[in-house]
């Protein structure tokens, strides 16, 4: 395994062509950065808006699972945060997507595919 390093001081670690994926790989580098934070936010308060949901935006842990166990959404909420991820940041999420399982892991995972996805 290489590491990489950004202008912004981020270390990021590359595979080998020859080192298999690892299971839980995240899809895009790690960050903290106040940008990440606020889109986290914006995405907690959009899911709470969306779906109704009797939590405070700010209320849901960025690591915990979407669906099922967690904040306990569904299949059919799923589909209807993919519809309004869509509109909203112009990131379209495909259901045989054989990334969804990582995309959708939590609110950290989603804001980051949609940081790294996004045309608006």
């Amino acid at each position: 395994m290489m590491e990489r390093h950004l202008d912004a001081g981020r270390t990021v670690a590359t595979l080998s062509q020859d080192q298999p994926m690892p299971d839980k790989a995240p899809l895009v580098p790690q960050s903290t950065t106040a940008a990440d934070s606020h889109l986290r936010r914006e995405i907690a308060a959009l899911l709470v808006q969306t779906l109704n949901l009797d939590i405070a935006p700010q209320d849901i842990d960025p690591e915990a699972p979407l669906y099922g166990e967690g904040l306990g959404l569904d299949s059919i909420d799923i589909l209807e945060v993919a519809l309004i991820v869509s509109k909203q940041y112009g990131v379209q999420l495909r259901a045989d997507s054989q990334e969804n399982q990582q995309i959708f892991r939590s609110l950290r995972h989603l804001a980051e595919y949609i940081a790294v996805q996004r045309t608006k």
